[in-house]
């Protein structure tokens, strides 16, 4: 029996589709929450300043490796700081959770879409580029240095536990062991900061994903199953720690201005 071909339908123009939803809605929500939070966290960044009150410090300045402040590692600004870049102790540190979260694997398909339109959406017209041939993916330069999330992933646990430890410090004022509400902040966040590292696509490999068969091995079926319930919802977590760190640092940041006054529980 002889078929005839089908013709190929024409390639849709860019934003060109029949989907009648709102399919563009995720993309704008995306495109002004990661927008808002780049652009505060490079403002807080070069800031130098206002990032810790009594015993808090920002998230975004942990560790203090360098500063005037008791939270310093190493003592006030080094002398090897270049002198016309105004000093920030937070442009020492920034790189390495704000590497973590660009590499991550939901944040890719996220800002793909949201920034560069790459896709757009389902179904939606793409850009010129894509139609061309000239597309690589991830598997060559320059988007194959993202494979270096699953490097990332160690330092971010390492972070984690600074965080934890400022929270202990967040506990310690001068009258003694107290808790306000900005220990409650910071308490929360490293939570929130926590499931979405522990949640990882990366660590799930690194804890029994490589395998082929996870029986007989009972601690590594315990690790595997407590980060996959943790990557079922992983872009939630996502979310809610990109705005957890962002209001931690904002809490902070106001208390030390003398706009907001912290108020102790105990």
């Amino acid at each position: 029996m002889a078929h005839a071909p089908l013709p190929l339908a024409p390639p849709r123009r860019f934003g060109e589709t029949s989907r009648r939803d709102a399919w563009w809605v995720q993309s704008a929500v995306t495109f002004a929450i990661l927008g808002a939070f780049v652009v505060y966290a490079t403002w807080a960044a070069f800031q130098g300043a206002y990032y810790e009150s009594g015993p808090y410090l920002s998230p975004f300045y942990s560790p203090l490796l360098f500063g005037d402040s008791t939270h310093a590692w190493f003592g006030p600004q080094p002398a090897w700081w270049p002198h016309a870049l105004p000093f920030s102790a937070a442009l020492l540190i920034l790189w390495a959770p704000g590497g973590f979260r660009f590499t991550c694997y939901y944040y890719r398909g996220a800002y793909y879409k949201a920034f560069w339109a790459d896709p757009v959406s389902c179904a939606v017209g793409e850009p010129g580029f894509r139609t061309t041939g000239r597309y690589r993916g991830e598997r060559y330069f320059p988007l194959i240095v993202q494979n270096v999330h699953r490097y990332f992933l160690y330092i971010a646990l390492g972070f984690l536990v600074v965080l934890a430890y400022d929270v202990v410090k967040a506990t310690r004022f001068p009258d003694g062991f107290g808790i306000g509400v900005g220990t409650l902040v910071l308490a929360a966040n490293v939570v929130l900061l926590g499931c979405y590292t522990l949640g990882c696509h990366s660590l799930r490999h690194v804890v029994g994903g490589y395998l082929d068969r996870l029986h007989g091995r009972p601690a590594r079926k315990a690790a595997y199953d407590c980060v996959s319930c943790l990557n079922r919802v992983h872009m939630r977590f996502a979310w809610a720690s990109l705005v957890s760190v962002a209001f931690a640092d904002l809490y902070v940041r106001l208390c030390a201005m003398g706009i907001w006054h912290d108020a102790r529980i105990f």
